[in-house]
């Protein structure tokens, strides 16, 4: 089908738009100009956009500013992007104007469309959109709001999840013994109440690390306008700005104390990239541990079994591989990959306005998304459905050489050695090479090499 164009002028002058597109000139030259990738900007970020579009009309209308008709249509049509339609109007690819300026009018150009056929007359994409607003401010602000709405409705709860996965497999299966490693080499045993556990509070450090981060990102940089001065804005916009979205959104926004910091710099959306690598290294820890654990069945360690989910081998039958946990790997290696691209952008804020916003918005929310998911799938597929091997956890413990670190004490660290090195070399039980090697009673050394009571600390006696 031949497609048909409307003409749309802005100040540079005349440029043809796709007849049906909501969106007018400003967004269609940019759509023209910048084609490096296949990404727009995400949902969750455009959303934003119309968020902060919403409760600046409400705003300004508030303040006696704005025609109440205007303000009450720039909402309306700003909550049908919050509530998920339109989105395929916003074209526009992540690598555009390093402000985000391209977006900010995309934006305002959709509401106004919007605004306009609900009211019946004209609104302005730049004078009653985008009134008491600047892209300097707007884009940045758009970052710290979908941030925020997205760890708190997706990330949060989806480690909440994974956290409550991983206690409730502590009760069904932390009794069972198993052989620490250290090196990926034997080492004294461990109990999985004590392996999970570790995870467990990982994510629980990692999670509260975002949420220390995330206290500086609500303080946001709507107000600042074009350079951190707030130009063209109201004195009391930005405060009741930020009352009024806290109220719309049930998230507590305030408005920053220097808007020249918000603006110039990226720092505080740095800190909050930074702890979501920390939960990516949390998360590929405990991704490479099950993968590890579920290794075999017959010439790995084959501690646990992994649910079987899909085939594992085009050529192979009957394999089947860990796919959730080396998913979760990779997800984890993109977030960490998100967090160098958030670093070198987070630097390039020349004088007033830092300009790769477009970038840092994608890869922040990109980060976040993979996170939630990761944590999910962990949760549901891997965690909370493996089975413990117990015969192979017997086995190994019963031949592990490094159980003799528990006489260290009783006979001597060298003594101790030339008994390990021999259970290991005729591969046989610590318990027997020691009971040859030693005066000590058998009943002794079976204390005293109790698998359980080796879990729990402490020097033998």
């Amino acid at each position: 089908m031949t497609q048909t164009y409307r003409t749309e002028k802005d100040s540079m002058g005349e440029v043809k738009v796709p007849e049906n597109a909501l969106y007018q000139a400003q967004t269609q030259r940019a759509v023209d100009n910048f084609s490096f990738s296949q990404h727009s900007m995400p949902g969750a970020f455009v959303q934003a956009l119309a968020h902060i579009k919403q409760t600046a009309a409400l705003t300004n209308a508030q303040l006696g500013l704005l025609e109440g008709d205007i303000a009450n249509a720039i909402a309306d049509a700003a909550q049908l992007i919050i509530d998920g339609q339109h989105l395929d109007h916003f074209p526009i690819d992540v690598f555009q104007t390093g402000s985000g300026t391209s977006s900010n009018m995309n934006a305002n150009e959709v509401i106004a469309t919007l605004a306009s056929k609900s009211l019946g007359g004209d609104v302005s994409p730049n004078d009653h959109v985008n009134m008491g607003q600047s892209s300097n401010d707007v884009v940045p602000t758009a970052i710290q709001i979908s941030a925020a709405i997205t760890i708190e409705q997706l990330l949060i709860p989806a480690l909440d999840h994974l956290i409550s996965a991983l206690q409730s497999k502590r009760e069904e299966v932390g009794h069972q013994i198993k052989t620490g490693r250290t090196h990926l080499m034997d080492a004294m045993p461990v109990t999985f109440d004590q392996e999970l556990g570790g995870w467990q509070y990982q994510l629980e450090q990692a999670k509260s690390g975002i949420k220390q981060a995330l206290f500086n990102v609500k303080a946001l940089a709507q107000g600042g306008t074009a350079v951190g001065t707030g130009i063209n804005a109201d004195p009391r916009f930005a405060s009741a700005f930020a009352d009024n979205l806290s109220q719309a959104t049930r998230i507590q926004f305030t408005s920053s104390e220097n808007f020249f910091y918000n603006l110039s710099s990226q720092d505080a959306i740095v800190a909050l990239s930074g702890q979501l690598k920390t939960t990516a290294v949390a998360i590929m820890k405990i991704a490479n541990d099950l993968r590890w654990m579920n290794s075999g069945p017959l010439a790995g360690l084959g501690e646990i079994e992994l649910q079987g989910l899909q085939p594992g081998s085009s050529i192979m039958p009957g394999k089947v591989n860990p796919v959730i946990p080396e998913a979760a790997a990779m997800a984890a290696a993109q977030v960490i990959g998100n967090d160098t691209t958030i670093t070198v952008a987070g630097q390039s804020g020349n004088f007033q306005l830092n300009v790769m916003l477009p970038v840092i918005a994608h890869n922040l929310l990109e980060s976040i998304e993979l996170l939630g998911n990761s944590a999910t799938a962990l949760a549901d597929k891997a965690i909370a459905t493996f089975k413990v091997r117990e015969d192979n956890l017997q086995e190994a413990l019963s031949k592990n050489p490094i159980l003799v670190t528990a006489l260290n004490p009783v006979i001597g660290y060298l003594k101790a050695a030339d008994i390990a090195k021999k259970a290991y070399q005729e591969g046989r039980a610590i318990l027997d090479v020691a009971e040859q090697e030693t005066d000590l009673d058998r009943a002794t050394l079976e204390r005293l090499l109790n698998p359980n009571e080796l879990t729990k600390g402490g020097v033998a006696e």
